[in-house]
């Protein structure tokens, strides 16, 4: 067989070539291809040119593989379909983006995972992937992870929005207020004012106090005026889902964000007694490094974020 010399094999020329020896047809190969059996036929010639050799015996009404031909086609058929299968390969990548949200656990379970239907439902081809994490919460252990280039990054921190070298947008502030099971309304110390407190658990929720970050039950009464309840009494918990779920059971009154537990008082699991907030230090931020804040998937999840959180962001209740 002459050695080729050198030029570019004819791409064109070789999926002729394997339609019309897959058929024994040109014209069954044209139809196959959608171009006439002229054109199949000039690609098997151009391709026995590039060769220097025969590459089909043409018969009455038939046509028959030379033996050289039938040693090359399998090797064609092998490449045509890895070059089909890298392709494909591409096309899928270009049509789906990964992105990983990672977010502080309270705000995952109670506000994020209950609306994630709809970005995902609006954003098929985006591949998400969401983690929640102690470490989102300022003053935790650091827990920052940068993207690798080929997955962006976002996160949703609980701090003071100070991230230097990061893109910030703020999701919504964090507002506080009382909340219990509808059963401590009623009883021989039923909660009706602020006062009341005095006949109840207070639940503490340790997850970040310092600064200001969040208020405390002194915090707290002190924004309702009310002075002779004992603020450190009562249990501590180490986790904002743990005193959620203590005050949902009927333990006592704890203080939440009321954007975090919208879901429970619409169900009847959880009530504010009294309607009055103490705003916090910390806010919801979403927080993507420079490089990570152009990608399709990152531009995406923040419009929908933020809309999302429009509400919460504009102080409604």
């Amino acid at each position: 067989m002459p050695i080729p010399d050198g030029r570019n094999a004819p791409l064109n020329a070789l999926r002729a070539f394997e339609a019309a020896a897959r058929h024994l047809s040109f014209k069954n190969a044209a139809q196959e291809l959608h171009v006439t059996a002229g054109a199949v036929s000039h690609q098997v010639k151009v391709l026995e040119e590039y060769l220097g050799l025969a590459l089909f015996r043409r018969l009455t009404r038939a046509l028959e593989l030379t033996p050289e031909a039938s040693a090359m086609l399998p090797k064609v058929r092998e490449g045509l379909d890895n070059l089909t299968e890298a392709l494909e390969r591409v096309r899928r990548r270009v049509a789906t983006c990964g992105l990983t949200v990672i977010t502080p656990p309270n705000f995952a379970a109670r506000w994020l995972v209950p609306r994630l239907a709809r970005f995902t439902n609006a954003h098929p081809n985006v591949e998400l992937h969401l983690a929640s994490r102690p470490g989102m919460i300022d003053g935790r252990d650091a827990d920052v992870r940068e993207g690798t280039g080929e997955t962006p990054v976002a996160m949703v921190r609980f701090g003071s929005g100070r991230y230097p070298g990061r893109h910030v947008d703020e999701v919504f502030a964090a507002r506080y207020v009382p909340v219990c099971s509808p059963r401590l309304l009623k009883g021989e110390h039923a909660l009706k004012t602020p006062e009341d407190l005095r006949f109840h658990t207070l639940l503490h929720d340790d997850t970040v106090t310092e600064g200001g970050a969040r208020p405390s039950w002194s915090d707290w009464l002190e924004v309702a005026g009310v002075t002779d309840v004992d603020a450190t009494r009562g249990p501590r918990f180490s986790d904002a889902s743990l005193a959620l779920e203590a005050a949902i059971e009927g333990m006592g009154v704890t203080l939440a964000i009321k954007a975090l537990v919208r879901s429970e008082m619409e169900s009847g699991r959880l009530v504010v007694p009294f309607d009055v907030s103490s705003p916090a230090a910390y806010a919801y931020y979403l927080v993507t490094t420079e490089v990570d804040a152009d990608s399709p998937a990152i531009q995406a999840f923040r419009q929908w974020l933020l809309e999302e959180a429009a509400p919460e962001l504009a102080g409604a209740e």
